[in-house]
């Protein structure tokens, strides 16, 4: 029997580009699992690459097409690495091994529709905070809003905000920030969006923070466990309510889980 003749890679990259020149989706892959989903129910096949000026960078075979993101319904792409390594070492507290690798995801990506890329994006702003850096905090945090405010990013700028009002032990501000959102968050009849839940942890766990500088050891409590147990889809987030969970309980016993 004769065996197909196989193609060498430079033939795949010609086809590729070849189908993409004519308007055509690639049928498979050749480079990665990314795709756009585009609303007139065709899909794009790629490497994505970045995001700027409201297009999404797509490398198809030898070159990159722009596809405007308002014409995209969804994205199908893995958090990058840099992304991986960034929330592991926020977790450890590592600020400034956190901020090199989410600034090498949001210098190419912020503005990109996807769960990492606007946590990424929002987590800019917190870890200028615990860097003491505030000008660039709040900097950052209006970018957010700029990029993500219609799709509910207002939640994660507020939670930004109130995390600059703790840092400088303005409680009243942060607690006006805060209580909206927690609130919110107890009072949803389904379970949220994973990025929206990351979100409400975020919040239950700096209102946590709060209430315990304020002396209010149980209530801290109940909102650190809040996060660990409803709201845990921000890993560094529940890591860091469930250390100080852990420190309230050891120091003082008759605090109880209600």
């Amino acid at each position: 029997m004769k065996l197909r003749r196989s193609f060498s890679s430079h033939q795949l990259l010609f086809a590729a580009g070849f189908a993409a020149a004519l308007g055509f989706s690639t049928p498979v892959s050749l480079f990665s699992q990314d795709k756009l989903v585009l609303r007139d129910g065709r899909t794009q096949q790629g490497k994505i690459v970045g995001y700027s000026n409201g297009n999404v960078q797509i490398q198809v075979g030898a070159g990159t097409i722009g596809i405007p993101a308002a014409t995209v319904s969804s994205i199908v792409m893995a958090s990058p690495p840099e992304w991986t390594a960034a929330q592991a070492a926020y977790a450890r507290k590592d600020y400034a091994k956190a901020l090199e690798g989410t600034r090498a995801v949001t210098t190419k990506f912020k503005g990109l529709n996807t769960d990492w890329a606007r946590q990424a994006t929002g987590l800019l702003g917190d870890l200028y905070v615990a860097l003491n850096k505030l000008p660039d905090a709040e900097a950052a945090y209006t970018e957010y809003q700029k990029l993500y405010g219609a799709a509910g990013g207002s939640l994660q700028s507020d939670v930004g905000l109130a995390r600059i009002a703790v840092s400088k032990k303005d409680f009243g501000a942060a607690r006006s920030k805060l209580e909206p959102i927690t609130s919110k968050a107890l009072e949803e009849k389904a379970p949220p969006a994973p990025a929206t839940a990351a979100i409400y942890g975020q919040a239950f766990y700096l209102l946590g923070s709060v209430l315990e500088a304020e002396g209010q050891k149980q209530d801290a409590l109940e909102n650190y466990l809040l996060t660990v147990t409803l709201f845990y889809q921000d890993a560094a987030a529940t890591a860091s309510a469930q250390q100080r969970a852990d420190a309230l309980r050891a120091e003082d016993k008759t605090l109880t889980v209600r």
